[in-house]
């Protein structure tokens, strides 16, 4: 059986039209297609999507047996949505037996999930879905516009400059205008610490994670649930040795984090083994991403927990006495940091190398 597959990577059927991947069907992508399109007649992925259903009815004209779907990714483009769009292609292929697939697409960006596919799957083909466009209406204003409608650019664009506008106005109105310049560097900082990370969607994605498991009785929330609590016990134990602290400031708050450290590195190891453990249950086997996770996590810890009695020891806040075991806590941490970036290379590495030999000669 030959499946096709179109993907939306940004997870525009979510947000214009409502409707949650993984589609299968030709009915179901017709149906899906047709919501988006009422939504948004401009969006391209309407197009890919008819397309993909053209190229199943073709397959069945040569009197083969076929399928179609769509794979949706998330707002936030990067590792959330190609983790969203593989775990999706893993959910197809337990439904539809597939021996090789034909890819649609509408643009470049979804070209970086290929290698993925095709580690799971023969690709046999590509397809990339062109829109012609109405030169008169490709002006520039017009496409400021039409982009300032996008609610993805509006929140990275306007709500910035939103919120230092009001920040200011409000500093300027009260004469605290030098308070003002730092709540907007505070504000700013977060911003780009959440927007670098993808922070907040990965709140919203462990929120949908939970709410499912919870619904299906998976093993995986109540590791969750567990690491939830160990980041808690965390903030208690950071408050329990800030408060009794009986040094200056910044020896406080250096203690919230030595106290907390270990408790938050607990709850991040127990939340990875919850999702390796409800990916071999449901594939039947590990995810690689749980040997670089963990490392990365331990190896921080280290590094942290290190750097933390350096600071304090060159504020003259510890002895030297343990200064030999904390350099040596930084240089295994640094190491296992590193050693996790190897080791994500090699798999992206290996994946790459699968998706050139599968690809059709």
């Amino acid at each position: 059986m030959r499946l096709v597959v179109c993907i939306d990577r940004d997870d525009d059927l979510g947000r214009k039209a409502g409707v949650a991947g993984p589609i299968v069907g030709r009915a179901a992508v017709i149906d899906a297609a047709t919501r988006l399109g009422i939504a948004d007649p401009e969006d391209s992925d309407t197009n890919a999507m008819f397309a993909a259903v053209r190229i199943l009815d073709e397959i069945a004209k040569l009197g083969e047996e076929g399928e179609v779907c769509v794979l949706t990714g998330s707002p936030k483009v990067g590792l959330l949505s190609d983790t969203r769009v593989a775990e999706q292609f893993d959910l197809v292929l337990e439904r539809v037996h597939a021996t090789s697939a034909h890819l649609v697409s509408d643009g470049a960006e979804d070209e970086h999930l290929f290698p993925i596919l095709a580690s799971r799957l023969r690709i046999d083909g590509v397809h990339k879905v062109y829109i012609r466009q109405n030169a008169s209406i490709e002006s520039t204003y017009y496409t400021i516009v039409r982009a300032m409608k996008d609610p993805k650019l509006r929140a990275k664009t306007i709500l910035p400059v939103a919120l230092v506008l009001l920040v200011l106005g409000i500093a300027a109105a009260g004469g605290v205008l030098v308070w003002g310049v730092v709540g907007i560097a505070i504000l700013l900082g977060i911003y780009l610490i959440f927007w670098t990370f993808d922070i907040d969607e990965a709140i919203i994605d462990s929120v949908r994670s939970a709410s499912r498991d919870v619904r299906t009785g998976s093993v995986a929330f109540g590791f969750g649930l567990f690491s939830v609590l160990l980041v808690g016990v965390g903030f208690l134990a950071g408050y329990n040795a800030y408060t009794t602290n009986p040094h200056g400031a910044l020896d406080a708050l250096l203690s919230f984090f030595q106290g907390a450290m270990i408790w938050w590195v607990l709850g991040g190891l127990v939340w990875e083994c919850g999702r390796a453990l409800r990916r071999y249950l449901s594939l039947g086997r590990f995810p690689r991403s749980f040997v670089v996770a963990t490392t990365s996590i331990i190896g921080i810890g280290f590094m942290s927990y290190g750097v933390i009695y350096l600071v304090q020891y060159l504020e003259n806040l510890r002895t030297a006495a343990g200064l030999p075991l904390t350099i040596g806590f930084v240089i295994l941490g640094l190491g296992l940091v590193i050693a996790a970036g190897i080791l994500q290379q090699h798999f992206k590495s290996v994946l790459n190398r699968g998706s050139a030999e599968l690809a059709p000669g």
